[in-house]
């Protein structure tokens, strides 16, 4: 399903936090918002891509190899931080 939606909008949205499930998340941690378009990496830029991933994660090895697994690259539009619950910055990049 993730697949034939990003074949139809590239659009994307990645969540990336510090939480550890605390009382003193709420005060205490940070997530990013990351928005942009995803695009499949082939060839030679697949490789590179892969043997970084690899490097740092090897026990994925057959995971990433899989037929029905693919590696994509985010250009990233703009990135939205909150800190301390309700301090929010943004970011835009201009491509």
């Amino acid at each position: 399903r993730k697949w034939s939606n990003l074949e139809n909008n590239r659009q994307v949205s990645l969540l990336i936090d510090n939480r550890h499930n605390t009382t003193g998340d709420f005060s205490q941690a940070s997530a990013a918002t990351v928005l942009g378009s995803a695009d499949e990496l082939q060839g030679e830029a697949k490789e590179v891509a892969l043997a970084l991933y690899l490097a740092k994660h090897p026990y994925l090895a057959d995971f990433a190899a899989a037929p029905s697994c693919a590696l994509l690259q985010v250009e990233v539009a703009s990135i939205l931080l909150v800190t301390r619950f309700q301090n929010v910055m943004e970011y835009h990049f201009s491509s």
